[in-house]
């Protein structure tokens, strides 16, 4: 009998311990959330006052509009630089060809 108790008490003894190195570990996770927390809003504050800086806005819709406004501003340069790429190339190809034509006479 007092061996069955021993056995139970050091059952009991092992399982506290493992439940306490459970307790020890979740306490540490949660400091480290928490200082994870007021990371993050530290850096979530100084990107709030950047973007009111910058754009005038820290609304996030207000943020996606701006930046498609933008991405169409880029489209449309891009389009007219394109266009007068091509169109000095079509003026090179011109010259090339006039300079062979006369070449050739």
């Amino acid at each position: 009998m007092i061996s069955n108790g021993g056995n139970r008490d050091a059952a009991l003894e092992q399982e506290l311990q493992g439940l306490r190195r459970q307790y020890e570990a979740l306490r540490d996770r949660k400091v480290r959330v928490e200082q994870d927390i007021v990371n993050l809003t530290a850096q979530l504050d100084e990107l709030k006052a950047r973007a009111e800086a910058e754009y005038k806005t820290s609304d996030p819709e207000e943020l996606r509009k701006l930046l498609e406004e933008k991405r169409q501003e880029n489209e449309r340069v891009v389009a007219e630089y394109r266009q007068h790429i091509n169109e000095l190339q079509q003026g090179l190809q011109a010259v090339e060809q006039a300079f062979r034509n006369n070449g050739n006479s």
